[in-house]
Formats: structure tokens, sequence, C-alpha cells
């Protein structure tokens, strides 16, 4: 291992243990002071657990506690770095002014744990009710037989420990109720690891997705991060649903069906040889997981560019970062021909908590004109 990257994961570690010793400071104080807790070093073993479950959940597959509580602390890690500095100097004011320092610290820590319990509440129903977002355009070329095409979309489910069968079973129903032409999933349909999806028969829920022209997906980063895609596509293929792999189809003689494999993956096909052999008089539609390559969708014609991905950031204020990273990062955009439609995903990656975003099923009708 190079001493960069080794010093680099030092510093990571440094400053993660830090934020958790802070952290655990701040719950300490309040336990002591509030219930008057003892034992500080039991405390902070638990803590330390806590703190590095996720971790630990990776490597003891077979005990999924572990990646549960670490997917919750996860979401506790980001606001309290939000919370406690703002709660802390609440405090010091307090205390400054005089007012009794073992009430301030129960009260404010009261107030803290309250607004965590709302958040999380308020997050949790925003990650597993899901709403249907609703696009029309047109796409000036003829496709045939067809004039209209509603598109069902969903990405970025995540099925496997916390994003679970009963989501799973929510999808389906909502995505069938919309009776669309044709379904389909961007990527990252499963949380890494296959074994979950498969083990609690996901696929036999999923199978009951039904549209005439067929269910198409492709591969999300966290299929590549799993190490398990031969094993996924088996399941898939089993189960009806067709994942394209830089691969082109032509749907009902009508428009062309664009599957990309994901950046993750060092041997996609750049767009215009994937391309290569397409009639530009027939609408182009393409599933590119992450929607980093914009401009040369619209170079090579496309005319509707659909991924997931960016979760909107799943926890504001994270949306301020993906804003920054992708040119749309959620929504719609319009560039010459190419309609670009982004969606925060229907499921959630960690904590199942959407704060300032929401999960979602899209519902596209496309008009041929």
């Amino acid at each position: 291992m190079k001493p960069r990257i080794i010093m680099n994961f030092a510093l990571i570690i440094t400053l993660y243990s830090a934020l958790t010793f802070y952290i655990g400071w701040n719950g300490w104080i309040w336990l002591h002071t509030a219930f008057g807790l003892q034992d500080k070093w039991i405390f902070g073993v638990i803590l330390e657990l806590i703190s590095f479950s996720y971790i630990i959940g990776h490597f003891l597959k077979g005990i999924p506690f572990f990646k549960v509580i670490g997917a919750y602390w996860f979401g506790l890690l980001q606001y309290a770095i939000l919370f406690l500095p703002l709660a802390n100097l609440i405090a010091l004011v307090l205390i400054y002014l005089n007012l009794p320092t073992t009430t301030i610290v129960k009260w404010v820590g009261a107030f803290v744990l309250a607004a965590f319990i709302v958040l999380f509440l308020y997050g949790s129903f925003n990650a597993y009710s899901p709403v249907v977002r609703k696009y029309s355009l047109a796409i000036p070329k003829n496709a045939g037989k067809l004039t209209k095409l509603r598109i069902a979309m969903a990405s970025d489910m995540h099925f496997g420990r916390l994003s679970g069968i009963s989501h799973a079973r929510r999808l389906v129903r909502e995505v069938n109720a919309l009776k669309p032409d044709l379904i389909l999933m961007p990527g990252d349909i499963i949380d890494d690891d296959p074994e979950p999806f498969i083990q609690k028969n996901f696929g036999d829920v999923m199978k009951d997705l039904s549209a005439p022209l067929g269910v198409f997906g492709v591969l999300g980063n966290h299929e590549y991060y799993g190490g398990g895609i031969p094993r996924y596509l088996t399941e898939m293929n089993r189960i009806g649903i067709t994942i394209l792999l830089d691969q082109v189809t032509n749907i009902a003689d009508s428009f062309y069906l664009v599957g990309r494999k994901d950046k993750t993956d060092r041997d996609r096909m750049p767009i215009e040889d994937l391309l290569m052999n397409t009639e530009i008089n027939l609408p182009i539609i393409m599933m590119d997981h992450q929607p980093a390559e914009l401009k040369q969708a619209e170079k090579n014609h496309v005319d509707l560019l659909l991924s997931g991905h960016t979760h909107r950031g799943q926890m504001a204020p994270n949306h301020l970062i993906t804003k920054r990273m992708f040119e749309v990062d959620w929504g719609y955009l319009k560039k010459n021909q190419l309609h670009t439609i982004v969606s925060s995903g229907f499921g959630f990656w960690g904590p199942p908590l959407r704060i300032g975003s929401r999960s979602e099923i899209i519902q596209i009708d496309v008009t041929f004109v």
C-alpha cells in the first residue's frame, strides 16, 4: 500500500474518531447529569462498537444487526455534527448568564434528543412513503405505430436489509397501478451484496412487475461494490428483468432502448461507440445510472436520458454537494433535443432517512410527433 494512501486513511480514521469522541462526550455529559450514569468506560466501549458497526457488519455478513445499527449511526453522526455545536454554544451563553449549570445541561440535552426524534420520524416517513412524480414531454420523431409511451421509472431501490421486502411490494403495487407501457430501472436495484436480495426472495416479489414492452434495468455502482454481478444477473434473468450491459435493443420497431454499464466499470463503452449502428431518425431512450455524461448524450442524438444515483443528497444539506457535482442532480433538464430526468430514488443508502428529499417513482408520458 502506498504511503500516501496510508496517510489519507490514518487522517480519515483520526478525524472520524475525533468526531465520535465529541458526540460521545456530549452524550456522556447529558446522561451523567440527567440520570446519574457512572460507568464511562462501558459507555465508551458501546459507543465505539456502534460507531464502527457498519464496518463490522461488512465482515460479519451473517449478523445483519451490525449493518442496521451502523446505518442509523451515519444519520445520527451527520446531524450531531450540525446540532451539537449550536447546543454547546447555547449552553455556554446560558451558563455565562449565571443560570444553573445542571438545569441547562438537562434541558438543552433534552431539546437535542427531541430534535433527533422528530427528525428521524420525519426522515423515515419520507424514506418509506414514496410519491409519484409525473413528467410529460414530446420527442419530435416518428416511432412507428407508437404515438404515445408511458414509462414507469424507479432507481436506487437498494433492496437488502433496510429497504426491505415490504418496500419492494410497495414498488410493485405503485408501479403497476400506473399501467406503464415500459418499466425502467436505472441502477442500484440491490444494496451491494445480492445475498439478502436472493435469500429474502425479493425476486419473487419483483417478478410481478408488468408492462407490455418489458422491464429493463442497468447496473449501478452498488451492484459493482457487492462483487456479485454474475449471481445478480442470473437472478434478474430468472424473474424476467433484462439488465442491459452496454447494449442497444430495438423495442417494437418504434424506438431504441440503450442501457449503459455504470461509470464504475472501466470497460464501459463510450456513447458514440455504443450508438454507432443506431438510426437517429428513431427515438433513442437511454439509461445511465450516473447523470455524468449529458453533453455526450446530447451530441450523439439521445432523446431521453434517465438516471438516478444522486438521491438528491438524501439528507439535507447534502443536496448542496450533489448540485455542484452534477449538471442536474434531480428533476428535469432539457438541452436541445435531449430530455434528462434524474430520480432521487425509491430507496436509500445507509440510514433509512430522507431529509429534504423523498422516495419517488417517476411516471413519464412521452408523445412522439
